[in-house]
């Protein structure tokens, strides 16, 4: 069955706690946090101190995904912050290895996010060593973007490769994804479907993701 991670960068800021309680309550299996520089993407979003008061609250896992230049530098901030996971960026880190190994020395899971442009066999050498990889349904920075129709191929690429290998790295589609994109998404063998403006903008968040995770049944 597909998973949802809700994605809080779509919620009402002035309500972050209750965007949470609405996730907590809901069918969701993470709570997907966008963590921006300004640097490696043009907006800049949330920090280590509201992360951490989202912990204090939620009864679902953490999956921060650092949009930021150089983020092995930020491992134990994020371990502190209360993350479950931690998904990096392939092209922002120079050394890879070396930042997978180091999230998961501090306890957290390990994943690398793939932007649209960045083709998965990139990726070869490093998915046994992963926990999740994320592919970029849109270009990131921004939320409400239109879905790119290629990630389907990309997903089909991902999820052949990881099989050939052997890993259990599951497979996390971030952008555009709502009721007419997640079918194929899920066909081609997306395992979590991160949702933003489909979840919050809806009338009944919680209706929302239950109708995503109902796709796959």
């Amino acid at each position: 069955m597909v998973q949802v991670a809700p994605s809080l960068l779509a919620a009402d800021f002035a309500r972050l706690g209750e965007a949470v309680e609405i996730v907590n309550r809901s069918r969701a299996s993470l709570i997907h946090i966008d963590v921006m520089d300004g640097m490696f993407v043009p907006n800049i979003s949330i920090g280590f101190p509201v992360i951490a008061a989202i912990n204090r609250i939620a009864e679902k896992p953490l999956d921060v995904h650092m949009m930021v230049v150089d983020p092995g530098r930020y491992v134990g901030a994020v371990r502190d912050a209360g993350a479950h996971l931690m998904n990096v960026h392939y092209e922002a880190c120079t050394h890879l290895h070396r930042v997978v190994s180091s999230i998961h020395e501090a306890g957290m899971k390990a994943g690398v996010t793939l932007n649209p442009a960045t083709p998965v066999e990139m990726l070869e050498d490093i998915v046994g060593d992963v926990d999740m990889v994320l592919l970029m349904s849109v270009n990131p920075g921004f939320g409400g973007q239109k879905f790119i129709p290629n990630t389907i191929r990309k997903v089909e690429r991902l999820r052949s490769m990881l099989e050939r290998q052997g890993s259990r790295a599951v497979i996390e589609i971030d952008g555009g994804v709502d009721l007419n994109t997640a079918p194929a998404l899920i066909a081609a063998g997306a395992d979590v479907l991160v949702a933003g403006s489909y979840v919050f903008k809806a009338p009944d968040p919680i209706v929302a993701v239950s109708d995503l995770i109902d796709l796959s049944e």
